[in-house]
């Protein structure tokens, strides 16, 4: 979830924000310099949660009203409590959340998990990416970097051509494949004349997945046999190729024929969870994608594949349990927010780690980015230790020389 959604009014309950609402905070000097120099008020004022928080499921856990369809599930959730990343702004916490890294560019987690798992489907990307419009810091969230180039994500934008061309222009598939195998041909002689270069070998690469998701993408996107009561499940009216409904539906798809890494961003860099003037702006987005995360849940344990399947949900930071006077926002915190696991032999229900009681900081079993990468790896049958790429002199990994395994 882009922007930066509330960890406290959403699934980090806190009871003293409901004590202690409107009462003064003295906001540290450290913590001032990191405000932009319009927002340096030393004085700030505690919040309420906007909704209601309730216990769910047989488990107890609290998760408020901002995602009553979600909280259905929350017998198969593991929520981490106590995320931190290492930057406030959003482009640099987007890429620390992707990459691991708020400073260099580096692999998104998808590529490296694209990398160290291959694929099961030839004809489709290994790494998928469905995002209606570019987030914060582009397309260096799904880039391969200094992997080889056909594990970078491939973009899927909703609406009636998600992957432009992927219909052939010929209408004899035989004369295609000819056309394309002397292309094929010419390739070739072309990168042994230059070495083998990585860059051109993944773009040659990319031609021939192009050539197979010819075949196999117009099946995956045709929602065509899904059940009504499947696309009621999701709450997608029959024929729409947009919103958050379709692109959960068609990662269930896409995971069903194998690709190894989908995900799903549902804004852009702007109209997203950034709510500094107004935390009610949570509740449309909020009502965007309840439903259709429900549903995706609820529809892989359906059909028996969300024991093999890790759903993560996350957002590259959280917020602040303060409000300045005159705005009914909050700020951003990336020093305690909130993220969650489902299915993959996760635990569940369970929650790890804690802030501190007015949700400022991650006080009780700190998750770092690279730890929750760690754990991603682990999840998917990887170790974040031994997953390793040469590059410019030394052994890189997504966590770097860090990271531990949440357990």
């Amino acid at each position: 979830m882009s922007g930066g959604v509330s960890h406290v009014d959403s699934w980090d309950y806190k009871p003293a924000l409901l004590k202690d609402h409107n009462q003064p905070y003295e906001v540290p000097k450290k913590m001032l310099e990191a405000f932009a120099l319009n927002n340096r008020s030393e004085v700030k004022f505690y919040k309420k949660p906007g909704w209601e928080f309730k216990q769910r499921g047989q488990s107890g856990l609290w998760i408020s009203e901002l995602f009553p369809k979600t909280a259905e599930c929350a017998d198969d959730l593991c929520l981490i409590r106590s995320m931190f990343n290492d930057h406030a702004d959003h482009a640099q916490a987007t890429l620390g959340i992707h990459t691991g890294s708020v400073t260099f560019t580096r692999p998104s987690v998808g590529s490296w998990v694209s990398y160290g798992l291959g694929t099961e489907n030839a004809n489709l990307p290994s790494f998928m990416v469905i995002a209606p419009a570019l987030p914060y810091a582009g397309a260096q969230v799904w880039s391969a970097d200094f992997l080889p180039g056909c594990h970078q994500g491939t973009r899927v934008v909703p609406g009636a051509e998600p992957v432009p061309n992927i219909n052939r222009r010929l209408a004899d598939a035989d004369l295609q494949e000819m056309e394309l195998g002397l292309g094929a041909a010419f390739n070739k002689k072309h990168l042994l004349a230059r070495g083998n270069d990585p860059q051109l070998a993944a773009r040659i690469k990319s031609f021939e997945t192009a050539f197979g998701m010819q075949a196999a993408a117009p099946e995956a996107f045709d929602l065509a046999k899904e059940t009504d009561a499947t696309l009621n499940l999701y709450g997608l009216p029959r024929g729409s190729t947009k919103g958050f409904a379709w692109q959960c539906l068609i990662a269930r798809r896409l995971a069903e024929r194998g690709v190894r890494f989908i995900e799903l961003i549902d804004t852009g860099a702007s109209g997203n969870w950034d709510s500094h003037g107004d935390m009610a702006a949570h509740g449309p987005l909020a009502k965007n994608v309840d439903q259709p995360m429900a549903a995706l849940l609820k529809d892989l344990k359906s059909r028996d594949l969300l024991k093999d399947t890790l759903v993560v949900w996350c957002t590259e930071f959280g917020r602040m349990p303060t409000f300045q006077k005159g705005a009914s926002g909050r700020d951003h915190n990336p020093e305690g927010f909130t993220a969650w696991f489902a299915g993959a032999g996760v635990k569940a229900p369970f929650t790890y780690g804690a802030t501190d009681e007015f949700g400022y900081k991650a006080a009780e079993n700190i998750v770092t980015v690279h730890d929750f990468h760690a754990t991603i790896l682990h999840l998917l049958g990887l170790d974040h230790e031994r997953l390793t790429f040469y590059y410019n002199g030394l052994e890189r990994r997504l966590t770097d020389v860090e990271g531990t395994v949440v357990k």
